[in-house]
């Protein structure tokens, strides 16, 4: 671990230095750690700008799309005069002009079995924000092979889901969900809308759920569980997630 925090640091960091179960070392973690925020959209957006906030010392963001109109409704890391931009040229400016400590490393492309273990090998933690089950079953596979703890996170009108993933310790997303929905099935923001809340809860806990894997408390996560918000009723519920031992990603009996 590197040298000790900064005075400006520990100004910074103040309040959340306070809090028992984090404390100066715990910070000192956060400044040494890295964590990969898949999409810079409705999830990416409020976990990305919480992370760093709270001091993560390497952000990672990966998103290849440009910043539109129909976006500033959730992805609050852009605002009206981005419009255009690609968006992870966006998240960088935003990021760095709220926490100049932290280093902000851009991947404008789409995350795929073609660059997805390069870009995300180097990261100790993964933020699943993308929008699609393609992009979400490859974050688990590749996030299971690499040893890679990651968090899940899904959303559609008023309702969000959420759950993290060790390696090794825990359930995985295909203990879950084993294959992709039908088609015909699958609800998205595009299509059905989202209240741009309701991603910003649910990025928020992602974010929360990286912090406190790098601060070193992991038997609080969500792991083994998925947590299901429904914003309508303001209603969590959780869905407990047996890891299977037939897994094809995560299972210990093929």
């Amino acid at each position: 671990m590197a040298e000790r925090l900064t005075t400006e640091q520990i100004e910074r960091y103040s309040r959340q230095i306070m809090v028992p179960d984090l404390g100066g070392k715990a910070q000192m973690r956060l400044r040494d750690g890295r964590v990969l925020v898949i999409g810079a959209g409705g999830l990416g957006s409020p976990a990305a700008l919480y992370l760093a906030a709270a001091g993560i010392g390497t952000l990672g963001i990966v998103d290849g799309d440009k910043v539109e109109l129909s976006n500033l409704q959730r992805q609050i890391l852009h605002a009206t005069a981005d419009i255009g931009r690609p968006k992870v040229e966006s998240a960088a400016r935003t990021l760095t002009a709220l926490n100049p400590d932290v280093a902000v490393q851009t991947f404008c492309t789409r995350f795929d079995e073609s660059n997805g273990a390069a870009i995300a090998k180097d990261f100790d933690f993964i933020v699943d924000g993308s929008d699609n089950f393609a992009t979400k079953f490859l974050v688990n596979d590749l996030a299971v092979k690499l040893g890679i703890a990651f968090c899940h996170a899904g959303i559609v009108r008023l309702q969000g889901q959420v759950m993290t993933v060790v390696p090794g310790k825990s359930a995985c997303y295909r203990c879950l969900f084993k294959t992709p929905p039908p088609p015909e099935e699958i609800l998205n923001c595009q299509a059905s809308g989202i209240l741009g809340a309701v991603a910003g809860t649910i990025g928020t806990i992602q974010a929360t759920e990286a912090v406190k894997y790098l601060a070193g408390f992991e038997d609080g996560l969500l792991t083994d569980r998925l947590l299901v918000y429904d914003a309508k009723n303001l209603r969590f519920r959780e869905i407990e997630v047996r890891r299977d031992p037939h897994c094809v990603a995560c299972g210990t009996a093929i």
